[in-house]
This record gives structure tokens, sequence and C-alpha cells, in this order.
């Protein structure tokens, strides 16, 4: 039987624990000496990030006992957290932030005890022999800014030896066998995805030679160098307008796959990959295209050979240098899950998997979107109706709608099968998903949409976004909210108070003040809005919701993290203060040690339930379950 109900209402299977319940989050992969290596985010154990290994005899095992968290906090957004190679092991341990080997079994600190907890970071390294690796560090004085530098680090005694310096940034150091550093440098107020320079310098007795500018600049962006078994450097770079892939022989570049796509990332963590070298001279590469994550096999006589597989998105794609391949897949019919392949032999297999809860009919559609934006423009999304077999709307009735925006704000979402989507929309909730202008996957012109515009174009996107789908008889036009976290709780907060669309809007540790984001947050995106929003005072202030709280006249929820480094919660506390002058109902609800992106399982489901809580009370309807009750000051 089929019950008739209101949108919102419907009784649902997943639970806001079943987001959480057995779910890990899948951040590093690596492979060496015939074992994968990878790291674990475990919500059910307050977010602790543990280092995994599966043996070769295919058992998996923890390598990294409580209290450890395998966790980098350089850039504060880290990455990078471990390393493997030539049958060695080194990590970074989050409380401390010192590097750490596993010999024999047993855990031994390499690098000394900073004068601060936290005051000395490593990430991104690796093995350039058995007893040295070379890696980014990240140097905290007690006042100034964080210095960065490329060392060589001894294990046998910590010691460390500065090769490059001077520069603001520096990322993804690899030695080639013959005796050459490659690595990745830029200056404020660029960004990695904006411009960074590829230099390659001759490396002997720890110290490097003169560097050598292979490609980059103040408008290219160069990802993932990589050494190749003919000492050959394989690299990303957009100077087309689309990360492609080009290989240098020391003399010329050429292009490896030209296309229209992207073969790369946002830099946002150290590590991350978008292809890997197998035999016979093949990489298998992974690109961006329509919102879509597609994998290719590029022969090395440069013909190609699709590899398609039910996956929208493949992270963290690393090799054995033979045939066999590994990626994070997720996928808007599958739970995300580590995944192997061997292109030989046309397998694939799941190495780790997060649980599946309900049964694929409990699972929206997800369903890719362009619609018409400001100046003429398409902007682009991800919908999902709202759908449970064992419910429908009444006659004549809409589901609301949840407009979802994306952090970064130079980044992107894509379909899948998120189980925070699914508690909404097994509800009978509808959302849409938004890669707003500025969003990464459609090449730079595309990205670079949001230079000096941000709070103007990503705003105008959600807001068409929504109208789009209220137009189309999709949803409720009179029932229409806004959530995000970070840069998307900015964008959350900039469309209540510079448009007319929402009926409320729920920001997770979002920026209210761009001035004092300016101020207070961390070296790596302190310049960050000199390419956003502009450097003039006033602009700023113009596009902070701060400023233009008086505007703001429909309820708003606010989730922040006390331990937050990268959006202060003063700024979570100065929209408050702003709401309750101006009489607007509101929630300011914060959680101990919690820093920026929520990792505690409890805080996790704390926060859904509150969310849909808050979602009842704006739209007049009771949520089904043993939902919390929301106390709005001023409502």
């Amino acid at each position: 039987m089929v019950t008739t109900a209101r949108y919102g209402t419907w009784s649902s299977p997943i639970r806001a624990a079943d987001t959480v319940t057995g779910v890990v989050g899948f951040a590093e992969v690596a492979y060496d000496d015939g074992m994968l290596y990878w790291v674990e985010m475990r919500p059910s154990e307050a977010g602790r990030q543990v280092l995994v290994r599966r043996t070769l005899d295919g058992r998996s095992e923890d390598l990294t006992p409580e209290p450890i968290s395998v966790r980098t906090r350089v850039h504060e957004y880290g990455g990078g957290a471990f390393a493997v190679g030539l049958g060695n092991l080194v990590f970074s341990d989050f409380e401390d932030q010192r590097l750490y080997a596993i010999r024999d079994g047993e855990i031994v600190a390499v690098t000394p005890e900073p004068p601060r907890p936290g005051a000395v970071r490593f990430a991104d390294a690796r093995f350039v022999n058995e007893s040295t690796v070379v890696c980014v560090r990240e140097t905290h004085p007690e006042e100034g800014e964080a210095v960065n530098e490329i060392v060589l680090v001894d294990l046998s005694d910590g010691a460390q030896t500065v090769i490059a310096t001077g520069r603001d940034f520096y990322a993804s150091p690899r030695a080639s066998p013959d005796g050459r550093l490659a690595w990745l440098e830029w200056d404020h107020p660029n960004m990695p995805w904006d411009g960074t320079e590829l230099m390659v310098a001759p490396i002997s007795s720890g110290t490097l030679g003169r560097p050598q500018l292979v490609a980059g600049g103040v408008e290219e962006s160069v990802f993932q160098p990589e050494w190749a078994s003919d000492d050959t450097l394989v690299f990303s770079s957009d100077r087309s307008g689309w990360w492609n892939l080009y290989r240098w022989d020391r003399e010329t570049k050429s292009a490896v796959y030209p296309m229209k796509a992207d073969f790369g990332h946002p830099l946002w963590v150290f590590g991350r990959t978008a292809f890997g070298f197998l035999s016979d001279g093949r990489i298998i590469a992974g690109f961006w295209r329509e919102g879509t994550h597609h994998l290719v096999l590029i022969a090395g006589d440069g013909s190609t050979t699709n590899l398609p597989d039910e996956y929208t998105s493949h992270e963290r794609l690393i090799t054995d240098g033979a045939s066999r391949a590994w990626f994070i897949g997720s996928g808007p019919t599958v739970p995300t899950a580590l995944v192997e392949i061997d292109v030989d032999a046309r397998s694939r297999s799941i190495v780790r998997s997060n649980p599946m809860p309900v049964d694929i009919s409990y699972c929206s559609e997800a369903r890719p979107i362009s619609f018409p934006t400001g100046d003429g423009e398409i902007a682009h999304g991800i919908y999902y109706p709202p759908r449970n077999p064992e419910f429908e709307g009444p006659e004549g009735e809409l589901p609301p709608l949840i407009v979802e925006v994306h952090g970064g704000p130079t980044s992107q979402v894509f379909p899948r099968l998120a189980l925070s989507f699914l508690y909404w929309t097994t509800r009978g909730f509808a959302v849409v998903d938004v890669n707003y202008r500025g969003s990464t996957g459609y090449g730079r012109e595309y990205r670079n949409r949001l230079r000096e515009a941000w709070g103007i174009v990503d705003v105008e996107d959600c807001l068409a976004a929504a109208r789009y789908l209220a137009q189309a008889g999709e949803v409720d036009g009179e029932r229409m909210v806004i959530t995000g976290g970070s840069a998307g709780g900015y964008t959350t907060l900039a469309s209540l108070a510079f448009g007319d669309v929402f009926s409320a809007g729920a920001s997770y540790y979002g920026v209210a003040d761009l001035g004092l984001l300016a101020e207070h947050t961390h070296k790596f995106e302190s310049r960050y809005l000199d390419g956003l929003v502009g450097t003039d005072p006033a602009v700023m202030r113009d596009r902070s919701p701060l400023y233009s709280a008086d505007q703001i006249d429909v309820p708003v929820i606010l989730f922040q993290g006390l331990e937050d480094k990268v959006v202060p919660p003063e700024q979570a506390e100065a929209i408050a203060a702003a709401l309750d002058e101006k009489g607007v109902p509101y929630a300011h609800i914060t959680y101990e040690g919690e820093d920026h992106g929520f990792r505690d399982a409890k805080n996790i489901i704390h926060s859904l339930e509150s969310e849909l809580g808050f979602y009842g009370r704006v739209f007049g309807f009771v949520p089904a379950g043993d939902i919390p009750h929301i106390a709005l000051v001023g409502g």
C-alpha cells in the first residue's frame, strides 16, 4: 500500500544515524611492495583517521591504534598525511603534527617535538631512499605568517634539510630515479588553481641544483607532476583552458591526450591524483566532462580505450605500475567504495565499501540539469527528486526544495549516492546540488566566472536553480530553502540577504563577514578573497551578509564547530547577534571539539536532525520520527 502524506512528513527508513553508522570517509590511497594502504575517517571514533593496510593474503588491518589520527594540518586542509615506499612507512599524527614511522610493528617518532603542538607540520612526503623522505614543511612561529618549504627528512635522526624556500607555497615534491626533483610552487595572491609553477632541478647529497621552469605561471595552473619510467615528466596543465595531460622530455612539452575536459582537480588538499602509470608506457587517467568523471586508458602510441563503469567520480587514482589501479569511487546508485580494477584482466573488485542502508527503490534518481542564469549564461546542477515507494504526495501538492551549495567555493558536485541526500528525499524533499559559475570540472573559463564576483554569480545561480525547478513544476516555489557549509554557508547567508526566493536557510560554519575572514583566516586562504572579491574594504563590506542582515526576513539556523580555524566561531556569533538585533527568528548551535567540517558521529546526527526539525517549524509540519524541537530565538 502507498500512503498519501504531505511532502516532508514521510516516514523514512534512513535515520540520521544511518548516515554515519558503519560509514567511513576514504581520504588517501597508496600502494607499495604488494600491499595497499588507505586512510579511513571514522565518525564513530569522533572523526579519527585510521591508517589501514591490506596484506598480501587479502586481510585488512589497522596500523594506527587510538588515539592516533593520521592527519596533517598543512594548509589546514591537509592531505598527504602518510607515505609508503621501499617497504617503509611514515605518517603525520594530528595531535602534535610530528612525523612518525612504523618499524617492526612499533610506532616511532621521527621528527623532534615542536616548541608548541602543531607548530611544525609535514605533508605530501615521498621516499627518496630507504632513510630519507622529501616533503612539504609548514612552520608556525609565535608571531607572523607560517613559512612553507620543501625539506629532506632523515628518518634515522629526524634531521631536516631545507632544499627549497622563499615562495609562499609548495606542493608535490617528486624525486626521479635519475636524480632530479620536480615540484610545484606559487605565491600570494594566487590559489593553486589560479597559477602555479612546475620546477625541476638536479638533487645530489641533499643539495638542490639550479631550478628550471618547466611549465606554469600566474595564469596557468599545473597539477600532479609525476615521473614516468622513461624519466620523462607527465603533468596536468590548464594552458589550453582545460586541465590536460602533457609530457616533458627535458627539451619539449607535448600534449598526451588533448580534449575539452579537465584531467585535474583544485588542489585543496595534498596528494590528489588524476592519472597513474601502467606497464608498456600506458597511462590510466580520469577526466571531468559535463559534470561527470570518466576513466580512460591511454596507450603508449596515443590510442585510447574508455573504461566505463557506474561511478561518476574516481578519486585518489593510483596504480601498481603494471595492470592494476585503485580509486575511491562514488556514483548515483552505489555507495562510496575503494575499488580495484585490472585493465588487462578486465576485472573489477571492491576492496572496502560503505554500506547500502536501503533498497535501491528508495534512492532518488540523480538528474544533471543546466539552467539559464545571470548575464545570459548557463549554470549547472544535479537534481534529486523525492522518492519513497511507501509514500506519495497529495494531489496538487509539490515538494519543498532544498538548494545545496558546495564549499570552496572553488569545488564541484556530481551525481552521487549521498546518504545525507537520501535522508531528505525519502522524507519527501527535493534537493538540487548546484555547480554555480566558479565550480570546477567545466574548464578554466567557467571556473574564472567567480573572479571578483563571489557573492554575486554564486547567489544568482542558486536563485536561478530554485526558480528554474519551480517554473518547471518540479517543486513548490513557496517552500524553498538553502543550505551549505563554509563557502556554501556564505552563499546561503548571501542568498537570504540579497535575494527573495528562499523561506529559510541553514548555514554550516559559514562566512558572514568577508573582512573578518581576510583578517583572521589561515595563510593558505589569507589572500583568496583578492581574486574572489577584490581588495576594496567597501566591496567586502557590501558583499558581507553581516552588514545586510537587516534585509534577511526569514528564519536562519547556524551550525558551528568551536575549534574551527578556517572560519572561526566569531563569524557565526556575529551573524547571530545581527539577526537577534533585527528580531529574525534563528537558532545558533555549537559543537565542542569540532573544527572545519563535522567529523564526530554524534554531532553529524544532531545537526541533521536539528535541520529537519527547523524545516518542520518553517513549513508548519511535524516530521516523522523522534526529531528534536528547535527553539528559535525571536521565533
